[in-house]
Parts: C-alpha cells; sequence; structure tokens
C-alpha cells in the first residue's frame, strides 16, 4: 500500500482536529437541553449532581450529591476531555448500569462545542459565566425559577381533594379545579425553593392542564392536602 507523504498525513491530522475544534458559543445553546438536570453552580444540584469543577474531579464524588448510581461511583472513571466525549457520546455503554437516561450525542461536532462550554463555565470563578445563556425567542430560559417570593396568583393557601380532581387555593381567592393525574406534588428543599408555610403553584405541560404544587418539604404536604369531600 502507498504511503502517504509526511506532510500529507500532517495536513490530514490537522484538518480532522479541526473538525471537532469546539466552539463554546455553539455550545452555550446546546448546553440548554442539559439545563433542567443540572446547574453549573457550585453544589446546586437537581436530576443529576452540579457540573462545577467537573474537570479533573471522579465520577460520582460531589458530597453535595446523594442520588449516584452505584455503578457511576464504582466506575473509577476521571473526567477530562477524552472520557467526558466518550460518556457524552455514549454514556449507557461507557459506564454499564448507570441510572443517567441521556441517550447522549452523536455529533463529535456537537459534542466538542459542548465540551469547549463546559470547559469555561465549570472552572472556579466562572460562575456568572455559567448563568448567562443565550436568548431564545426573546426570552430568556432559565432552569430552576426561584419560589421565595410568589405573586398572589401563585401562592398557594390550601389543597382540597375529593374524587378524581384536587382543588387548589391561591392567596387571590381563585380555585382550580385539577384532575387528580395532572397534579404533581413536589418539594424543593434549596434556596431556590418556597418559603415554609407558602407553597407554590406552577404550571406544568403544554395545554395548560397541568400543575405542579412545590413546598419546602414534605412535612408540609399532609398540612395542605385535605379531603373536602
Amino acid at each position: 500500500m502507498k504511503r502517504l507523504p509526511i506532510i500529507a498525513v500532517a495536513v490530514l491530522w490537522s484538518v480532522q482536529a479541526l473538525a471537532v475544534e469546539g466552539n463554546a458559543k455553539r455550545g452555550q445553546t446546546l448546553f440548554q437541553n442539559c439545563m433542567a438536570c443540572h446547574s453549573l453552580a457550585a453544589d446546586k444540584n437537581m436530576t443529576g449532581p452540579s457540573l462545577s469543577g467537573l474537570w479533573g474531579r471522579k465520577a460520582g464524588t460531589v458530597p453535595s450529591f446523594t442520588r449516584y448510581s452505584d455503578a457511576l461511583k464504582s466506575s473509577g472513571m476521571v473526567w477530562d476531555d477524552q472520557t467526558l466525549d466518550k460518556w457524552l457520546a455514549d454514556p449507557e455503554h461507557t459506564i454499564p448500569g448507570n441510572t443517567m437516561t441521556f441517550r447522549g450525542i452523536a455529533d463529535a461536532q456537537q459534542r466538542a462545542d459542548v465540551l469547549a462550554y463546559l470547559k469555561q463555565a465549570t472552572q472556579p470563578g466562572n460562575a456568572q459565566m455559567a448563568q448567562q445563556m443565550p436568548q431564545m425567542g426573546g426570552m430568556m430560559r432559565t432552569s430552576v425559577p426561584n419560589l421565595k417570593k410568589l405573586d398572589a396568583e401563585d401562592r398557594v393557601q390550601s389543597v382540597g381533594y375529593c374524587k378524581d380532581t384536587y382543588e387548589v387555593t391561591t392567596a387571590d381567592g381563585k380555585k382550580h379545579k385539577i384532575w387528580e393525574r395532572n397534579l404533581r406534588l413536589k418539594t424543593d428543599s434549596s434556596e431556590d425553593g418556597p418559603t415554609k408555610g407558602a407553597p407554590a403553584l406552577v404550571p406544568a405541560g403544554m395545554m395548560g392542564d397541568r400543575a405542579d404544587v412545590i413546598f419546602s418539604g414534605p412535612d408540609e404536604i399532609g398540612a395542605f392536602v385535605k379531603s373536602n369531600c
């Protein structure tokens, strides 16, 4: 087989490397798909752990996150450019048995873009950058709303239940009747969660027929939800 000249090999390698060079600006936009599960602020965990300080960290070791799978904790994986690229491509087979539901990013360029953004945004001192996300459709997209200060229409006073219906009364006096399968009772004990005694009513779903009632802790649920048949 005829060998390519050394210069040609070098040029070919450079072209291939350039093809997967990450663009942080594009990666910032792509990362919006991850914001529902991951925060970039230190120790602010969501469905998944905070990604702050990710590079060089051993998988499954954020002390404040308690929901790691045994597979991830025992993997011995250390996060760097190579391991993160492999993980983003196919998490299910990179660490078999982990509980992450994300299927992966097949496109190498998109993975490179996400990693370029994350490498900057997860470094110490870059918290402000990490919270800045591009505007889409004239609205800033955020991951979790702050529920400490609520308007009267969003502050829950009581939750009644009869047959298959929840009746949520808010501080503005309105009563919202919601089918039991369309109302979710949740808790948020973080700094963004509601004040104790003032649960939040948060719209959910695309059709406007679903909602969440978010409490400051599980002890409040029994105090608010009462049978009223």
